[in-house]
């Protein structure tokens, strides 16, 4: 009787595949084969620490984004670029972040060839700080640019400028979704080449706000349009107030 021999292969321990990055398809983002709906909150500014990080320190980040997590939130937009442990940190709790990267556009920053080159670099090496981590919703490569700066250097010159920045990012984290945050002074800029739309909406009336949304769509074309801050401002209406705007009843 032949001797049989019974082979076992046992198959390759597989790597724990990383989360798919967000992007977007058409008016929407994904993640992966899923839709990503953003229900996102601002985080910070915060008075830098003794060590001069701009945001807490790291249990007090854990806490708050274990309470965001808690409620149903499952992104949050900062306004400087967050150190590599707060990502890992959202990652942990299932948050995005959108990364703001901040400079001066409260002036006039093209009549300054050392600021632009400044500004340059400081987007370049925000982005290199978070490229590749999974927790990167997207970068903001600028914010509310004033539309009396725009009307000063022409809004062609602000244009190229913008996807020049855009640019600098894509060289460093090539698969991240780039944004501007833009707001309704300025909502005549054309940048087509965005990754997705973005605006600061303060309008303090259902109705106007309703009313606004579908051109904010058509503007935003076949692209995915996020709304990064709206409501009222608490420092003029106060919080409570501003939780009146959201829970009138």
């Amino acid at each position: 009787m032949p001797l049989l021999q019974r082979t076992v292969i046992e198959a390759a321990p597989t790597e724990t595949e990383a989360p798919s990055r967000p992007e977007g398809r058409g008016k929407f983002l994904f993640q992966g084969a899923e839709k990503l709906y953003v229900r996102g909150v601002t985080y910070g500014t915060f008075a830098p620490g003794p060590d001069g990080c701009d945001y807490p320190e790291p249990a007090t980040v854990k806490s708050d984004f274990q309470t965001m997590a808690a409620r149903g939130i499952n992104a949050v937009r900062t306004y400087t670029v967050p150190p590599r442990w707060l990502l890992d940190l959202a990652e942990q709790q299932g948050l995005l972040v959108m990364v703001g990267i901040p400079w001066e556009q409260h002036v006039a920053f093209l009549d300054d060839p050392a600021m632009v080159r400044r500004i340059r670099d400081r987007v370049r090496s925000g982005v290199a700080a978070c490229a590749g981590h999974p927790a990167v919703l997207c970068y903001a490569i600028g914010n509310e640019i004033p539309a009396s700066i725009v009307r000063w250097h022409g809004r062609r010159n602000i244009e190229r400028f913008l996807r020049t920045l855009y640019q600098v990012a894509k060289s460093q984290d090539p698969d991240a979704l780039v944004t501007y945050v833009n707001f309704p002074s300025t909502e005549y800029l054309q940048l087509p080449f965005l990754d997705l739309v973005c605006f600061n909406v303060y309008l303090e009336s259902d109705e106007a706000f309703d009313a606004y949304l579908p051109r904010l769509s058509n503007l935003a074309g076949n692209r995915p349009l996020l709304m990064t801050e709206i409501g009222l401002d608490s420092s003029r209406h106060g919080e409570t107030r501003q939780a009146q705007f959201w829970n009138p009843k």
